[in-house]
């Protein structure tokens, strides 16, 4: 591994290691056999109003469906918000000169002008998602521009098919590929060393697929779904010990990859 390379490894394994270190004491979270006051997946955590445009990074979840202001019951696009995102922020922060806003994300919705000051967003399961006509031209305005969104968080199947129809509506004639561990994605930041990732869920081998720019694998990826996978769970529940610092790492590092690729393409 190059020297760059191994000392981020190390500083993530230190970071995830004092928080869990912090989680312990308390006794929270799936560590201590309990979810605890977590936040994420519908325990009514607030949607906090987005922070003002500044030039720092934000860590930008996207939003299908009306807005709202308050959770009562578990949304999709919501799910792991706020503390998998302010998890990640944190160890980004870390790791690159980014300097993002680590206190919170902003949520936007497809069709919000918004959008178009950040490059790189997030949606989270997006086998639930539907969107007007209006989002999808949005949406589509925003990629074809030169922005760069990553999917996570599918639960089979189903959700795939859902999924790749909303896809169509947004870019009609783009493909869908499988990656494999020589795209540059994959070594943007860490160099990543296998793509046989733990799979939150156990529902089978995690899969990695992109649309190109004009259908092109040697220019840039404009959309990338974690199929069969959820890379933001790990990043959420990283505090508690529920699942091995080594699998919240690599999770971490598919994650600091994605966005660095996404600001620099």
């Amino acid at each position: 591994m190059k020297k760059a390379g191994l000392l981020a490894s190390l500083v993530i394994v230190l970071v995830l290691a004092g928080v869990s270190t912090v989680v312990a004491q308390r006794r929270g979270g799936y560590g201590g056999g309990q979810r605890g006051p977590r936040f994420g997946g519908g325990s009514g955590a607030p949607i906090l109003p987005n922070l003002p445009y500044d030039g720092k990074f934000t860590f930008i979840r996207l939003r299908y469906g009306p807005p709202i202001a308050f959770q009562t019951q578990r949304v999709g696009w919501s799910h792991d918000y706020p503390e998998g995102e302010v998890h990640f922020t944190k160890i980004l922060n870390e790791l690159s000169y980014l300097g993002p806003h680590m206190e919170q994300s902003n949520v936007v919705g497809l069709d919000d002008p918004q959008l178009f000051k950040y490059p790189v967003s997030y949606m989270c399961e997006p086998g639930r998602w539907v969107m007007t006509d209006a989002e999808a031209a949005s949406f589509r305005a925003y990629l074809l521009k030169g922005g760069f969104v990553f999917f996570d968080d599918y639960r089979g199947p189903y959700d795939w098919i859902n999924f790749e129809q909303q896809m169509q509506r947004i870019l009609p004639d783009g493909r869908w590929v499988d990656l494999d561990l020589a795209h540059p994605i994959f070594h943007a930041f860490f160099e990543v060393k296998t793509l046989d990732v733990p799979q939150y869920y156990d529902r089978g081998k995690a899969e990695f697929r992109a649309i190109f720019e004009d259908n092109d694998p040697n220019k840039r990826i404009v959309a990338l779904a974690n199929f069969n996978t959820d890379i933001s769970e790990y990043w959420e529940f990283s505090d508690t010990g529920f699942k091995s610092i080594d699998e919240s790492n690599e999770a971490y590092k598919l994650g600091v990859n994605y966005v660095m690729y996404g600001m620099t393409h």
